[in-house]
C-alpha cells in the first residue's frame, strides 16, 4: 500500500500494517469528536511517526498512485475534519 503524508512524499506500508495504524485513527477521530486540539496534535504527530516506522519512502522520482492519503503534520483539527470519512483517515480498519 502507498500513504501519501502530504507536504511530505510517499511511503510504501505492507496491507498487513494497517492494523496497526488503527488505534491511533481511532484516537485522532475521538479527539476531534471532543475538540481536544492539543490531544489531536499529539496523536497526529504519533500517527505519522508510526507510518513513517512502518513503512518505507518511496523514492522522489517514483510517481505511483496513493492508496491512502494522510494530511501534513501541521494540519489543523479543521482541515483534517474535512478529509475525514466515518471510518476516520484509514477507511476500513
Amino acid at each position: 500500500m502507498i500513504v501519501r503524508i502530504m507536504g511530505e512524499g510517499q511511503v510504501r506500508l505492507p496491507d498487513a500494517r494497517l492494523a496497526d495504524l488503527n488505534e491511533l485513527d481511532d484516537e485522532l477521530l475521538a479527539e476531534m469528536e471532543k475538540g481536544d486540539g492539543p490531544g489531536f496534535r499529539a496523536t497526529l504527530q504519533a500517527l505519522l511517526a508510526k507510518v513513517h516506522e512502518l513503512g518505507e519512502p518511496v523514492p522522489d522520482d517514483s510517481l505511483e498512485p496513493s492508496d491512502l492519503i494522510l494530511p501534513t503534520p501541521d494540519a489543523t483539527l479543521e482541515e483534517v475534519r474535512d478529509m475525514l470519512s466515518d471510518d476516520g483517515l484509514i477507511p476500513g480498519t
